[in-house]
């Protein structure tokens, strides 16, 4: 039964690239795409646990391993949280559709290790999840907005987390 519902997944995600026009046999060849792209922003968090909601800065840059199927994100951002300083550093695996040469919306998911500063100083790691919309109005100049979710892991208890950064964004 489990290898009816790998085939039914695979055929899914199979018409679902095409459909975006990710087929590798009936795509144009890649355009001329950013070898590095720079996002630097601003961060709204909020953990419905606490009640809590934490603003800050946000700086990462994307490289593209896999044209069309695979890009991979690196950032740190930084918010200020019960009298201190989080620190979050993740990696993000996302899987890329562009939309139209102006527009890319992605959805990915990795790891995240965090540093909190401050009377409640201690490092714990998590995971989180993004969708992501680039909105490109040059070639090498545009804008961000990228909603997700993390799960942390603290002490022996689990957090969870709601965001939104929005920025700008530098191709090279």
């Amino acid at each position: 039964m489990g290898r009816v519902w790998a085939g039914i997944v695979c055929v899914c995600l199979c018409k679902s690239a095409a459909a975006f026009g990710q087929d590798p046999r009936h795509t144009p060849p890649p355009e001329d795409d950013h070898a590095i792209v720079f996002e630097i922003g601003a961060v709204g968090e909020w953990e419905p646990d606490e009640g809590a909601v934490h603003k800050g800065a946000t700086f990462a840059f994307e490289i593209t391993p896999i044209e069309r199927w695979l890009e991979l994100e690196i950032g740190a951002t930084s918010v200020a949280s019960d009298g201190g300083v989080e620190m979050p550093f993740d990696v993000l695996f996302k899987k890329p559709w562009r939309l139209s040469p102006q527009f890319e919306f992605m959805a990915g998911i990795g790891p995240e290790l965090v540093h909190q500063s401050g009377p409640n100083r201690r490092t714990f790691w998590g995971i989180e999840a993004i969708v992501d919309f680039m909105f490109w109005p040059t070639k090498n100049v545009g804008w961000y907005v990228e909603p997700g979710y993390d799960i942390t892991f603290q002490k022996g208890t689990v957090h969870r987390g709601v965001g939104v950064a929005a920025g700008l964004l530098v191709g090279k």
